[in-house]
């Protein structure tokens, strides 16, 4: 029989490790609790963890290609034109 306080921190520390480890890869933690725990309940909560951590990620370079394509190139058409007048058109009136 497993102890369950160690269970709950362990597994606990699986799902927070994407808290402590942001600038890190996430994933490390999880992957080492999973190779290095015995318990049943704990491999399958590590397992969890490294799905969501994986899934968060990804959603993450989803957003961050859609904010690049969508906000960022509409904003280049408007700000393009804007930049050629005030760098050629300008100075010439001046």
């Amino acid at each position: 029989m497993y102890d369950t306080d160690k269970r709950k921190l362990v597994s606990a520390l699986c799902h927070g490790a994407i808290f402590f480890t942001s600038l890190v890869f996430p994933v490390l933690i999880p992957i080492a609790i999973l190779l290095v725990s015995e318990d049943p309940a704990v491999k399958d909560n590590a397992k969890e963890a490294i799905n969501f951590q994986l899934n968060v990620l990804l959603y993450g370079a989803i957003i961050a290609f859609m904010a690049a394509t969508i906000i960022l190139l509409p904003l280049a058409w408007i700000l393009g034109p804007l930049l050629f007048i005030f760098h050629w058109v300008l100075p010439v009136f001046a």
